[in-house]
């Protein structure tokens, strides 16, 4: 049985513990990540839009701290 992208919600996650504040995130996924004054992503409160996954993957991938993840959950 195939999963339609469309059935999951795929929401970034960061472990603020493991985070540095590089904000390598931020450049790669602006749409949905800024950085506070000390230059800590803030993650956007809303599902990732398909249009952006690649670069949320892209961003999780190139992590210096392995800070990001993106698990995915039934939509419901």
């Amino acid at each position: 049985m195939t999963t339609n992208p469309t059935d999951t919600a795929t929401r970034l996650r960061l472990d603020p513990t493991r985070c540095s504040g590089h904000g390598l995130c931020a450049e790669l996924l602006g749409e949905h990540i800024s950085l506070d004054e000390w230059g800590y992503p803030i993650i956007a409160d809303s599902d990732l839009p398909a249009s952006l996954l690649a670069d949320a993957r892209r961003a999780v991938t190139n992590c210096p701290t392995l800070a990001l993840r993106l698990p995915t959950r039934p939509r419901g």
